[in-house]
């Protein structure tokens, strides 16, 4: 599994530059030449890094200061290429995370991306869903207790399926063993979503801090069986 990214810019000479950079940290680029395709895909498409040509494309400052407003891509880490019109401090206030100069050499840009690249594998984690198949035993407040089957696992929730119907916004106790780990979690959740044919999905609001840190080491363990040799150092938990 490799990382994605997204450039937003229809110069060739940049991509030039950047695609070999991107590619020695295993950073698959899709291109889009234009703003107006770019933020379509923005708004329906998660991205670990997104790139935009800030100064030599038409609304480009737009599509940057959009990113954060985006439900699929707010926290993605942002880099703007600016080129004379917009400066570092006014990148960074847009809500870039990485700002590359132009004329771009290809040491600036490894060096760029080769910093940010653990902020790409922490963002990933963030939003990574392992797929399981697990047993599960929820208990809700009217003292009801039920069984499921957990179908992916994250770091704020899980997908369950059932025989019943939950209520949207049920609260309850959530109990499961991480597979291949000989660990057994119990957390407080509420369905997020429920697509009223038994499947649902669930939010965790309350984690003690011990199984929060055996659940993110857990994913970051199957993170890293996914990734490539290069990024597995940088999965750590910090």
């Amino acid at each position: 599994m490799n990382l994605d990214s997204l450039l937003i810019s229809r110069d060739a000479a940049l991509l030039g530059v950047l695609r070999p950079a991107l590619e020695k940290i295993s950073v698959r680029v899709q291109v889009c030449p234009e703003p107006q395709p770019g933020s379509d895909l923005l708004s329906k498409r998660k991205f670990d890094a997104v790139i935009i040509d800030c100064d030599d494309l038409k609304n480009g400052i737009e599509l940057l200061r959009g990113i954060r407003q985006t439900q699929s891509n707010a926290k993605s880490v942002a880099f703007a290429v600016v080129n004379g019109k917009t400066t570092t401090q006014q990148a960074f206030q847009l809500g870039a995370n990485f700002v590359l100069q132009k004329p771009l050499t290809p040491l600036h840009a490894t060096r760029c991306f080769n910093a940010a690249l653990n902020f790409m594998v922490r963002e990933r984690r963030r939003y990574f869903r392992h797929p399981v198949d697990i047993p599960l035993r929820i208990s809700l407040p009217n003292s009801q207790e039920l069984t499921a089957t957990a179908t992916n696992v994250s770091e704020g929730g899980m997908a369950i399926r059932l025989l019943r119907k939950l209520p949207k916004e049920a609260q309850g106790q959530f109990r499961f063993m991480l597979p291949g780990a000989n660990i057994s979690l119990e957390l407080k959740g509420e369905v997020a979503w429920t697509d009223g044919t038994g499947h649902a999905g669930i939010r965790f609001f309350e984690v003690p801090q011990s199984s929060q840190y055996q659940l993110d080491k857990w994913l970051t363990d199957r993170l890293q069986e996914d990734m490539p040799e290069r990024l597995q150092g940088y999965a750590e938990i910090r």
